[in-house]
């Protein structure tokens, strides 16, 4: 391979779930820009259509399904187009995720307050939402004897924080299963698969800005523990991802497998003193 070929991602089909979000639609744009082909999973048929459309006018190549990602029904039929389509796949993005209130326990109620539908929403949105499109897609893979599947972790996974409980489990969930995963598919089918999964620390999202930030932008109480606990000292944007991104989809980390990659401005290597 040439030098220059390392982190080539030219031609790959990658396949994008929750790419429709505001972290999933930079990194969506950004492989797109580099030359992969993009297929855009997602359950609203106009944002999957948006994207798609934002892709191709500007040169790039993209085709839409439409998929519900807790639904395993839905999934499987999006594979089958996807392999009429195009045959075969070589990278499986599962971007798919979120949290929601009930799941979460705020400082005016505690543990028994928690809703117990929600967390089982937040639990089958995050780790189901992940294990059925890699049990959907990853025969696509295996027709070639290789696959790179890529998994959204949160800095929650390993960083236990308050209020976030059920996403903080269920990321937790994605971590245990990267690493599974990464075992059983090189004992199972061989060297050429890989699964890897990127941890980002505080992104500003419109599912976290009022929780981070006040109207006037200042931060809040809950921003400022967090942005006093980053060395970086500043909350992570969309484009922070794309270098770690860009490299575990390209072959210049083709003996990397099992590893959470973090990309947070060093929240988890700070202890606070």
């Amino acid at each position: 391979m040439k030098k220059t070929d390392l982190f080539s991602i030219q031609g790959k089909k990658i396949a994008f779930s929750g790419a429709t979000g505001v972290l999933g639609k930079t990194m969506a744009l950004h492989l797109a820009s580099e030359g992969a082909e993009l297929l855009i999973l997602g359950r609203t048929p106009e944002k999957v259509n948006e994207l798609v459309n934002e892709i191709t006018s500007s040169g790039g190549k993209a085709w839409g399904y439409y998929a519900d990602v807790t639904d395993e029904e839905s999934v499987l039929k999006a594979a089958q187009v996807i392999e009429a389509q195009h045959g075969n796949l070589d990278v499986l993005i599962n971007s798919a995720g979120g949290n929601m209130p009930g799941a979460v326990i705020r400082p005016d109620q505690n543990f028994l307050d928690l809703d117990t539908e929600a967390l089982r929403k937040v639990m089958d949105l995050n780790y189901l939402g992940t294990v059925l499109p890699i049990k959907a897609l990853l025969p696509l893979m295996l027709k070639t004897g290789k696959g790179n599947i890529l998994n959204i972790s949160s800095m929650a996974a390993t960083r236990p924080m308050t209020r976030v409980m059920g996403y903080a489990s269920a990321k937790a969930a994605i971590d245990n299963l990267t690493k599974w995963l990464s075992v059983e598919l090189c004992q199972k089918h061989g060297p050429g698969f890989r699964v890897n999964a990127i941890a980002p620390g505080f992104f500003l999202t419109e599912q976290n800005r009022t929780l981070l930030t006040e109207s006037d932008g200042s931060l809040t109480q809950r921003g400022t523990q967090i942005i006093s606990h980053t060395p970086m000292n500043r909350f992570g944007k969309p484009e922070d991802l794309l270098g770690a991104l860009h490299w575990l989809c390209s072959d210049a980390s083709s003996f990397v497998t099992g590893t959470i990659v973090a990309v947070d401005g060093g929240f988890s290597a700070y202890s606070g003193v």
